[in-house]
């Protein structure tokens, strides 16, 4: 018999499957309902309805501490002095004013309260200023915003007037805009006049505070009621925060609940609702609680036993159901969600779980797993490409590079020039050696500047041996900034540019400075001539950067920009530009990198 009943069942497929599932499960909830809410009109209401009547009033209680809080948080704003010493008779320096008006904005930043959060509420000030003494300040209010505003006859909020009639007296108001600048947006704010302490009655402006919704709003949202709906309303029943985002609105409450509007609390039952209104003349605020009786109601004795019963039997029935589909559908599902979870990769991949089906979850067990091997290999391909990349540009940018004989060549022409008397010829080869040696570098490819600024030095000299270069080369290179890495033969191609292009005809005249300095995790080296030649930046900056440069331009400064974004990344490299005094200066910029060795 359960072999017939199981056999189409696992004919299905997973889509199937899970809607068999969901319609077993659903089914005795339907009908358990059905059963309880055609019995449910029989309980009382009125017990639930005490318990939220003494809720109400706590409930109250809270938000009239919340309100009192921020009473006493104006109340201590206003007192301060930064606030009482605000001077509308423009005697005081322009500077003055602008100081004052950063610092209460400081002061009134610091009271608002929970903007991280999204329920914050914020201070703001705003003033009357006729004069415009405080024409540089932002008259543009936001709700979300603490700030001060000062504003002009023609742009007086609606509300000012209300609120300094009251002296000092602090009230919750809905404001549909905060001023005739300021966005369109709703916000229940709390309202007070700020008064001058030291002078009577005098009004300094009006103290607001800004998505008070937010604070009583959160202290509603802390009342769970089933399926119910909180208000705090005015007298005229107009929204000023509620559980729902009804603010703003005006709601209906039952003939019997406003009959009189009687101080204290005043429940009301209708057939479809239960109505809790807390009346507070003072404060022109009520608290309203609006409950759905369907919610609310309780089964009998008889009722919750019948219902215990088919719960336990439904609970079995649905317990050995979700078994079946726990292993046909979520156990493999597991597995698959721990291998994804725990997959790196690169890793390697075990072999692909088998299952006795083809449904729809064995093709996504097989595929995930296929994807992961195609995934690790595009990796490992990726990977080689980009190793052989980097080895054939450097093979490349470096096969300039001098064999060792020419070194040894070079050193014993030196010895053999030396003995015969040719002295000048033999400091021009001893110059050449050591650039040779340098440029060799043992088979590094990064040196530190301090021999890079002795293959410089000997190139110079190497130079005005041979040409008869009378020109200046004036160093001024940071003792620190020496151990940093470079790469080798990096500054000999610039110092060529500069003598060629810049310095070369002008003999005395002619002047190359060459500077090292460091700059917290970056070395800087520049290399500056006076030359009167003019140059086009906008070809060398081609060279430098364009993927397809012209042929025509060279590739010594390229090759150059390329070995350092290759050691270092993209962000360092060699940059050409103007110089005030006249010529041409180009900029180094590498990291400080240090042999490890």
């Amino acid at each position: 018999m359960w072999s017939g009943l199981i056999k189409p069942i696992v004919k299905l497929n997973v889509k199937q499957q899970l809607i068999l599932l969901f319609l077993i499960m659903i089914s005795p909830i339907l009908i358990l309902n059905s059963y309880g809410n055609m019995k449910a009109e029989q309980i009382l209401k009125r017990h639930v309805t005490n318990a939220y009547v003494e809720l109400n009033k706590q409930n109250f209680t809270i938000i009239n501490r919340d309100i009192d809080t921020v009473n006493k948080i104006t109340t201590t704003v206003i007192q301060n002095p930064l606030i009482q010493q605000i001077n509308m008779t423009g005697n005081d320096p322009i500077l003055e004013r602008v100081m004052r008006y950063e610092t209460i904005e400081k002061l009134l930043a610091s009271y608002s309260q929970g903007a991280e959060r999204g329920d914050g509420i914020y201070y703001s000030l705003y003033v009357y200023d006729p004069d415009d003494y405080y024409f540089f300040a932002p008259n543009f209010p936001q709700v979300k915003k603490a700030g001060v505003y000062f504003f002009s006859k023609g742009e007086q909020p609606y509300w000012f007037e209300e609120a300094v009639e009251q002296k000092g007296h602090g009230y919750l108001m809905f404001a549909e805009k905060l001023s005739p600048q300021a966005e369109n947006l709703k916000t229940l704010t709390y309202v007070r006049a700020v008064n001058n302490i030291y002078k009577g009655a005098k009004t300094i402006g009006v103290l607001v505070v800004t998505k008070m919704e937010s604070k009583i709003g959160a202290s509603l949202q802390s009342i769970s009621l089933p399926e119910g709906e909180i208000y705090l309303t005015d007298l005229n029943n107009r929204v000023l925060a509620s559980t729902t985002n009804d603010t703003g609105e005006v709601i209906t409450l039952p003939d019997s609940a406003e009959v009189g509007d009687p101080e204290g609390t005043v429940d009301v039952i209708t057939s479809d609702f239960i109505y809790v209104v807390n009346n507070n003349h003072i404060l022109g605020q009520k608290l309203v609680y609006k409950i759905p009786v369907k919610a609310l109601l309780q089964q009998q004795n008889e009722m919750k036993r019948v219902i215990q019963y088919i719960t336990v039997a439904y609970a079995l029935f649905g317990l050995i159901i979700i078994t079946y589909f726990w292993r046909s559908l979520m156990t493999p599902l597991q597995k698959l969600a721990f291998f994804v979870r725990k997959y790196e990769p690169g890793n390697r991949v075990p072999e692909t779980p088998r299952r006795g089906s083809n449904d729809e979850v064995s093709v996504l067990i097989a595929s995930t797993y296929d994807m992961a091997r195609r995934l690790n290999g595009l990796i490992m391909y990726k990977y080689q490409m980009e190793i052989k990349q980097k080895e054939s540009q450097l093979q490349l940018l470096y096969q300039q590079i001098n064999p060792h004989l020419l070194y040894n060549t070079l050193e014993s022409i030196y010895w053999k020039s030396s003995l015969e008397g040719n002295v000048e010829s033999a400091e021009m080869i001893k110059e050449l050696s050591k650039l040779m040696k340098i440029s060799l570098s043992r088979g590094r490819e990064l040196i530190t500047l301090e021999e890079e600024l002795e293959h410089a030095t000997a190139y110079i000299k190497l130079q005005q041996h041979r040409y008869d270069y009378v020109f200046d080369v004036v160093w001024k290179i940071h003792p620190d900034a020496k151990s940093y890495l470079i790469p080798k033969i990096t500054l000999q191609p610039l110092i060529e540019n500069a003598i060629i292009h810049g310095v070369k005809n002008m003999g005395e005249d002619g002047e190359i400075i060459i500077s090292a300095s460091v700059e917290e995790e970056i070395i800087r080296i520049t290399i500056e001539d006076n030359g009167y030649k003019t140059v086009d930046y906008m070809a060398i900056e081609a060279v430098l950067n364009d993927e397809s440069p012209n042929p025509a331009s060279g590739y010594g400064i390229r090759n150059i920009n390329q070995r350092i974004h290759l050691h270092f990344g993209s962000d360092y490299g060699i940059d050409y530009a103007q110089r005030k005094e006249g010529g041409t200066i180009v900029t180094v910029k590498l990291p400080k990198s240090e042999n490890q060795e």
